[in-house]
């Protein structure tokens, strides 16, 4: 079968009917025609603005902070973090563009047809833990709103495992709306990410304003100097907190094919991300630690939380507006950055089984099950444990795919490929060795030495294998750079006999 190039250098199937009866294909997982990559600059920007104005993304500064950090050093931490990890993520966006492939059909170049599937549901996984966070977070804003009308019968109603019972039912509630928009689609989840996307930074934008009248100034944390300098205590905590604030949007650089699969063309999608994450993330930031700093002249004490800060407002149509601003936006940011990639995760498993709309289901269980009200509880536990894991996790396949993809195959895949068993993709019984060799050896070089600060964390303040411990605060760079190096010279070295087939063949070349 032929595949056609078209201008902009995107590929088609010229007839997709021939791989539908594939076990490798569903609806889901196809390539998308061209006449469906629909997604301009702005699709990407909003995506990119929605994502970033998470109330995670308004605690990072906080958790810095609360370790040390001046205000400006921690927002100098994030913008720079988030300006690493855009690399990343656009050299892992050009394949969804040029092909039309989701993340997983992706990996299968690297990993092999059935080997694709690790990194897969290791990306999936990641995805559960922050989509349990964020249904937490999003599920305290429907509590505080409820609470603001029904009183002290709702907000102090009896605790179950720690919490009012009515905060597990706000938490339920809100779940239940995340999983209604995604069997709704991926067309519902673009809409929603356009009008929702200035929504929290409205919010957001108001509260610093009010709170900075209400204090006669930026209060004491904009002026107050760090704790730590600049000298070696700064620096020490400055290496994994960067790699936790790159591991924040690491799942993204894995599985942003989820989404260029529908751009228009290359230059679109890298514009509108280049737009919407580094400028965003810094801005909403820097928010939110200059707000909080107005809330200790105002109240006698920090309140790094929107919604406790909300809840305080006296005039309840400000209060239901604001919450409601951060219920939808919080919606947008966890169906988008941690539902859509593990339900095509998911589905990539079992493409005969499982739809997207049933992985999203399967995503948003998983979720609870990680009990995200245990991964919130303290900045050590969040920051260094959660982000510093998870981002060596996701560092490594972000790692192996870069390498596979631009350096050995030199942005040629195969698309009938991708959807073929016993293909060029097929390798050994449908995985190929070279890229699970280089997960194994980098995760163990990245995490074999973690460790928690003071033992406040689920490791021993040694770390695990000591010497090795010192790997453990660049966790990201190390499964990263890693993955790249040792995944390019184990192909090298041992290469695949059907390595680097030409995607399109100059006589099936076709410009329109």
């Amino acid at each position: 079968m032929r595949a056609i190039e078209r201008t902009g250098a995107q590929v088609e199937l010229s007839d997709p009917s021939s791989i539908q009866g594939s076990p490798l294909y569903n609806e889901d997982l196809a390539p998308v025609p061209l006449s469906r990559r629909t997604w301009g600059t702005y699709n990407y920007a909003a995506l990119w603005m929605g994502i970033a104005h998470g109330i995670p993304t308004y605690y990072l500064a906080s958790g810095l902070i609360g370790l040390g950090m001046s205000w400006y050093q921690a927002v100098m931490t994030i913008a720079l973090g988030n300006l690493i990890v855009l690399g990343p993520i656009l050299l892992n966006s050009h394949a969804g563009t040029k092909y039309g492939i989701p993340y997983p059909v992706f990996a299968r170049a690297a990993f092999g047809t059935l080997g694709a599937n690790v990194p897969a549901l290791m990306r999936a996984l990641s995805a559960c833990g922050w989509f349990g966070i964020q249904t937490w977070i999003g599920g305290q804003a429907i509590y505080t709103i409820t609470g603001a009308f029904a009183g002290d019968a709702w907000l102090n109603a009896g605790e179950v495992w720690g919490h009012p019972k009515t905060l597990w039912l706000s938490f339920a509630v809100f779940w239940l709306l995340q999983i209604a928009l995604i069997v709704r689609g991926i067309e519902s989840i673009r809409r929603l990410e356009n009008w929702s996307a200035p929504l929290i930074l409205v919010v957001a934008a108001f509260l610093l304003v009010w709170m900075v009248i209400q204090a006669d100034g930026f209060g004491p944390l904009a002026t107050e100097p760090s704790k730590l300098g600049w000298g070696a205590d700064f620096w020490l905590l400055f290496a994994p907190s960067l790699m936790g604030m790159i591991a924040y949007f690491a799942t993204m650089s894995v599985n942003i094919a989820d989404f260029t699969r529908y751009s228009k063309g290359q230059r679109e999608q890298m514009i509108g991300q280049s737009l919407g994450l580094p400028p965003t993330i810094t801005l909403f930031s820097m928010i939110g630690a200059l707000t909080t700093s107005a809330t200790i002249v105002v109240y006698g004490h920090a309140i790094w939380d929107p919604v406790e800060l909300v809840s305080r407002f006296s005039n309840p149509v400000v209060v239901v507006f604001a919450l409601l601003c951060v219920i939808v936006a919080t919606i947008a940011v966890n169906v988008a950055a941690n539902v859509v990639g593990p339900a095509f995760d998911f589905s990539n498993a079992l493409p005969r089984l499982i739809s997207f709309r049933t992985g999203g289901i399967i995503a948003g269980v998983i979720g609870i099950l990680m009990q995200p009200w245990r991964l919130l509880s303290s900045p050590e536990l969040y920051i260094f444990s959660w982000l510093g894991v998870t981002g060596a996790v996701l560092g490594s396949v972000a790692g192996v795919l870069t390498a596979e993809y631009w350096l050995l195959r030199k942005r040629q895949l195969d698309l009938v490929g991708l959807y073929t068993r016993g293909g060029p993709y097929e390798y050994a019984k449908g995985f190929n060795w070279r890229s699970l060799l280089t997960l194994a050896i980098v995760l163990f070089l990245s995490l074999a030495g973690a460790y928690s600060e003071n033992g406040n964390g689920p490791f021993p303040a040694d770390g695990l294998i000591p010497f090795l411990k010192p790997l453990f605060d660049y966790g990201w760079a190390v499964a990263f750079l890693g993955g790249i190096a040792l995944h390019t010279a184990f192909s090298k070295l041992f290469p695949h006999r059907a390595a680097v087939p030409a995607a399109v063949e100059e006589k099936d070349r076709v410009t329109v």
